[in-house]
């Protein structure tokens, strides 16, 4: 294999024999590497191939912000428990990944999050809740810091994204510009310029993707009880929360469906958290 792109020490984009972009994980891999030389092949951990015509080059952008032990830390888990076939989703990957890695920060500085969702995710979900509880028992047998089991709540819910589809190409396109306004109100909200290639605006994009899905299946979060944590991050973030409100009317106005409170909750935290890493 031949590196196409170097972007850490620990991940690579690179062309297998058959000349497909992959993208490359290990420690060292990309250590002085440089686009046009061999991939040391002894260095290799993980290989993701996209799927689904994903752009590899972004993939592996997100996948870059992620640090590596907290991909591999994702990857053995999900082959402890039986979840090979999913491993090999990098998107699905990134998203598992991403959110494990943001808990097991959140937890080490003792930020400790409630999920409101626990019922309706294991009457709706059970297959997916179940595999998300025997992931965090997977990622707690082989990390100092434990994640809780609540934690299951938000891996179930990644898990049955990925298996979402619209099947339609329209709707597609409809989410293309959607993305692209939403962006748009929330650098006029904080007076600030967001970089689309960025991180924290992957991440938030891969939110609203998945949003998008749960008000197309008609399946948005909904707790019929006002939760606790709803209002701890509205409570927490009021510049977010005002331009969450506008970013659902938007959604309204663009897809004919308003948002439940827990939704608007949820947005919230996201802008909040994309507003932070740009400032």
């Amino acid at each position: 294999m031949e590196i196409v792109r170097v972007f850490n020490n620990n991940l690579v984009l690179a062309k297998d024999g058959a000349g497909r972009e992959v993208i490359l994980t290990g420690r060292g891999l990309g250590f002085q590497a440089r686009p046009g030389q061999a991939v040391d092949q002894s260095r290799v951990v993980r290989i993701f191939m996209p799927m689904d015509g994903r752009d590899p080059d972004h993939l592996a952008h997100l996948l870059a912000g992620i640090p590596p032990e907290h991909i591999q830390l994702v990857g053995a888990a999900m082959t402890d428990v039986g979840l090979d076939a999913l491993a090999r989703n990098p998107a699905l990957v990134i998203a598992l990944a991403d959110h494990v890695s943001f808990a097991l920060r959140r937890i080490t500085i003792g930020m400790d999050l409630e999920y409101p969702l626990l019922a309706e995710v294991k009457n709706l979900y059970a297959e997916e809740y179940a595999q998300g509880e025997a992931l965090v028992a997977a990622v707690n047998a082989r990390s100092e810091v434990q994640l809780p089991r609540a934690e299951a709540v938000g891996l179930a819910l990644h898990l049955v994204n990925a298996g979402f589809s619209t099947g339609d190409l329209s709707y597609t396109y409809t989410m293309t510009g959607v993305i692209q306004q939403m962006v748009s109100v929330i650098e006029q909200a904080f007076d600030m310029r967001l970089d689309p290639g960025s991180v924290s605006v992957g991440r938030f994009v891969t939110h609203l993707r998945y949003l998008f899905v749960r008000i197309h299946q008609h399946k948005q979060l909904d707790e019929e009880q006002h939760s606790m944590v709803g209002r701890a991050i509205r409570d927490a973030y009021p510049s977010a929360v005002d331009c969450a409100l506008r970013l659902a009317s938007l959604l309204e106005l663009r897809l004919g469906s308003s948002l439940t409170d827990d939704e608007v909750s949820y947005l919230t935290l996201h802008v909040a958290r994309v507003a932070t890493d740009a400032s």
